[in-house]
């Protein structure tokens, strides 16, 4: 009876508006439509606009493409909406835009990418992970693991975030890492993984920075018969990924939890249009790990979209 009341109790302050406010909020993400990631941080935004009553627009360049993303920034600049998430994979190249939002008083959250120059940008907080230390985490990881000749595979060159990861995990390895630099067509991915470990025989680690990398990855190693004999690890979620981590394919992965980036920046842009609050500073959403011992329990949330 107490949980039925304490529902439409809910169901009420949600109905007289009394919880969330209305407002146009716009997310504008370097995230590729191929890409499960984005589409779980989607869902957080879509999710996070549907209990606050609030409008929110999802906006990505259709490959990763820096002078395209400041150009979304600047529209959305221009439609002077009542708050503006952004990830920060180049503040080189997205600085002056992010910036023209600043200046024009909109508030701005960064999330995902940007934990280390969003400050600089005149943004007022950022929700997602510190990339060097989640990069460092996965190196000790591997480490204690007996692992000293490492591969990272970076699919996504030019993004910020990805580089720090490599440089984290070099970190926290302490061992021979070797960046491998491809795109995020998997085809590619596969064949220079092939080539890299049959260039040398003695890689016993190597560390993915997303499922696009992940699952090619794991074709390779399956082809050449080595799944199971080095450790594999990589960044973030997949249903692929999830599973052979289950099976002990993966020996881990490295989570961001995607739906809180979408999810608690827009619920933030929510009640700062209607209250005038808003937090300030880094908002851990990860790193955590996924391993064979609790892949189970995550691929349950992952079937809802959650994880």
């Amino acid at each position: 009876m107490k949980k039925i009341i304490l529902s439409l109790i809910t169901s009420l302050l949600f109905v007289t508006g009394s919880v969330f406010a209305a407002g146009n909020i716009i997310v504008v993400t370097h995230g590729q439509a191929n890409d499960p990631f984005w589409s779980i941080v989607k869902k957080g935004v879509d999710t996070a606009a549907k209990n606050a009553r609030a409008k929110a627009q999802y906006r990505a360049p259709a490959t990763f493409d820096m002078s395209e993303m400041a150009k979304l920034i600047d529209a959305a600049v221009a439609q002077k909406p009542d708050g503006i998430i952004v990830s920060i994979p180049d503040a080189d190249a997205l600085g002056d835009s992010i910036r023209r939002a600043v200046a024009a008083g909109i508030p701005v959250i960064s999330i995902n990418s940007g934990s280390d120059v969003y400050k600089k940008l005149g943004v007022q907080a950022h929700v997602g992970q510190t990339e060097y230390e989640a990069g460092l985490g996965g190196g000790e990881k591997m480490k204690a693991a007996g692992v000293k000749n490492a591969l990272c595979i970076n699919h996504e060159v030019g993004n910020v975030a990805l580089d720090l990861r490599c440089e984290g995990f070099q970190k926290g390895l302490g061992g021979k890492v070797r960046i491998v630099a491809t795109s995020n067509d998997p085809t590619a991915v596969r064949t220079a993984v092939t080539a890299a470990l049959k260039r040398d025989r003695n890689v016993d680690g190597i560390l993915t920075l997303g499922p696009l990398s992940a699952e090619p990855t794991l074709a390779a190693l399956k082809e050449l018969d080595r799944v199971g004999k080095l450790q594999f690890g990589s960044f973030d979620l997949a249903d692929s990924t999830l599973e052979a981590t289950a099976k002990g394919e993966m020996s881990f992965l490295i989570d961001q939890q995607p739906y809180l980036q979408g999810y608690l920046p827009v619920v933030a842009l929510a009640q700062y249009a209607e209250w005038g609050v808003l937090p300030s500073g880094l908002v851990l959403t990860g790193p955590g790990f996924v391993t064979q011992d609790n892949a189970r329990a995550v691929i349950a949330a992952a079937k809802k979209g959650y994880r």
